[in-house]
């Protein structure tokens, strides 16, 4: 009998899975074991019945690779059941919380020019399920419970979320169900580069993450050379999208900006930044570029980076993000499959 794979259903997909020859009540036990519980595998799920054991299967994804730095970091390569193609999932512990940066597609579309994961270009979307399951993962590896330690979900590893919006939204809310996985909804965020048509219908979901843009320029002739993207959608109708996003009380908009030396980092570019997010609600994190083979960009010095950082923050919340997983390519804008040959072969 072939198995069926149940992960990313949430009760009332399990109810039609099972068929109507199964009381409706084990479709919210099944969910419970499933995401709540967390079982590795339905066989730990005694209380139900031998032959739904039998018949179906969870659905996790298989660790291929797994690479721990020195700083605590963990990069897991993480192979998807349907297909056997691999994923990047990275968690990075702190003193007082856990975040876990996980894909949303194999590979990107998008093509920044300072992001490894440009490189591969697109393999296909992820599925609720692999999306949740890169989650579920990390969280039976590492003894994480939502429910009673602090952890976060970025959604900034592989791909664009928004052009994958469906499995993203249906994943989040299994993510962020109390009888599911457990994760508060502030506790997720969602990072774009900037799909201005999927915005709104992000903004309008019920459960949705917090939305994060990638900037990463000052102007709009320096986006469309390192982010194409806004030649298609333009920075000036990207911030209009912005004002309009309907945040929630306790919410903020956040602006990503990785600096490149020479090319975005200067204080002239702080200060149109400022001005381009004068009027909204905004927060914004600084990254100095973390390197990577075939990137035609450098790292600004710390005190390019201090300088930047000085001007902005005179007006808005700003924040700069230390890189985590640097030796073993977990760190922003690094995630491009690389295996244990690839990590020699760059040392």
């Amino acid at each position: 009998m072939t198995q069926q794979t149940l992960l990313g259903l949430d009760v009332a997909g399990l109810r039609e899975r099972l068929g109507p020859g199964v009381p409706a009540y084990r479709a919210r036990q099944l969910y419970g074991e499933m995401y709540r519980r967390n079982v590795a595998a339905l066989d730990e799920s005694t209380a139900l019945p031998k032959e739904l054991r039998q018949q179906y299967q969870l659905g996790h994804l298989d660790v291929e690779q797994r690479f721990d730095s020195v700083d605590g970091t963990t990069r897991y390569l993480l192979k998807l059941p349907s297909d056997g193609r691999t994923v990047e999932t990275v968690v990075m512990p702190a003193d007082d919380r856990h975040t876990i940066c996980v894909s949303s597609q194999v590979g990107c579309p998008v093509n920044c020019q300072f992001c490894l994961t440009a490189l591969m270009g697109l393999e296909r979307n992820l599925t609720a399920g692999e999306i949740v399951g890169q989650v579920l993962h990390v969280c039976r590896a590492h003894s994480l419970d939502p429910r009673t330690q602090h952890c976060n979900i970025v959604m900034m590893g592989m791909g664009e979320p928004l052009l994958n919006l469906d499995n993203v939204l249906k994943a989040t809310a299994i993510l962020c169900d109390d009888n599911g996985v457990g994760f508060p909804q502030r506790r997720l965020t969602v990072s774009t580069s900037g799909i201005i048509p999927k915005i709104p219908e992000l903004g309008a979901a019920e459960v949705r993450p917090t939305l994060a843009i990638s900037l990463n320029a000052s102007t709009e002739e320096q986006r469309r050379e390192l982010m194409p993207i806004t030649r298609k959608y333009h920075l000036a109708d990207l911030l209009e999208v912005c004002k309009a996003y309907p945040l929630r009380r306790w919410e903020y908009l956040m602006f990503e900006y990785v600096l490149l030396k020479d090319v975005n980092d200067t204080d002239a570019d702080a200060r149109r930044v400022v001005r381009l997010l004068a009027n909204l609600k905004a927060k914004v994190n600084l990254i100095a570029l973390n390197p990577g083979p075939g990137i035609p960009y450098g790292t600004p010095t710390p005190e390019r980076v201090d300088s930047f950082q000085k001007i902005v923050m005179k007006s808005i919340p700003c924040y700069l993000r230390r890189p985590r997983g640097l030796d073993i390519y977990a760190a922003c804008g690094q995630l491009k499959k690389m295996q244990t040959q690839d990590l020699v072969t760059l040392q």
